[in-house]
């Protein structure tokens, strides 16, 4: 029997929550170290900075089971799209369906802010998230370099239209 503290829900982050997101993300990233022959970007961001509103159209929602930080998704809210820059799901999460429900977090805010489109970006050598992505209704707009990562960019129209090609974010 499932009760409360089975139940994932989704809250806004505060600054004070800057070290658990750090970690969870680190945690999440980290079987990606070796293979990108670095640390993936989301492990280097400045989550203080992020979390103290010093970075313009950052939104960062935190899933929480029980007392547990379980799941991050960082947006970064552009003009004409919402950017999923980072989502960072705890390993003993995986397959729960956490992830899709952040990333339908993320095209909700597009739809409410009245954008079109989400976009996002991974690490060419993150393969699972290569294949995933196009599952979830992602459509791959392009590859490129930035910052020496391999970026492949997807986007998903959240207006029934056909994404365009974008070229890689800027940070």
């Amino acid at each position: 029997m499932s009760g409360p503290r089975d139940v994932v829900r989704v809250v806004p982050a505060r600054p004070a929550d800057a070290a658990a997101i750090r970690a969870l993300v680190r945690a999440a990233f980290a079987p990606y170290v070796e293979r990108i022959d670095r640390e993936p970007a989301p492990m280097v961001l400045d989550w203080p900075k992020i979390l103290a509103g010093r970075v313009p159209g950052a939104e960062v929602s935190l899933a929480v089971r029980g007392e547990a930080l379980v799941g991050a998704l960082y947006l970064l809210l552009e003009d004409d799209h919402v950017l999923i820059d980072t989502v960072a799901v705890d390993a003993v999460e995986r397959g729960s369906g956490l992830g899709g429900r952040l990333l339908s977090l993320a095209e909700d805010r597009a739809r409410a802010l009245g954008l079109p489109e989400v976009r996002l970006y991974t690490n060419q050598a993150m393969t699972e998230n290569v294949a995933y992505y196009p599952r979830r209704g992602f459509t791959e707009t392009g590859r490129g370099g930035q910052g020496g990562y391999r970026r492949v960019n997807f986007a998903k129209r959240v207006d029934g239209a056909s994404p365009t090609s974008v070229s890689p974010p800027t940070p």
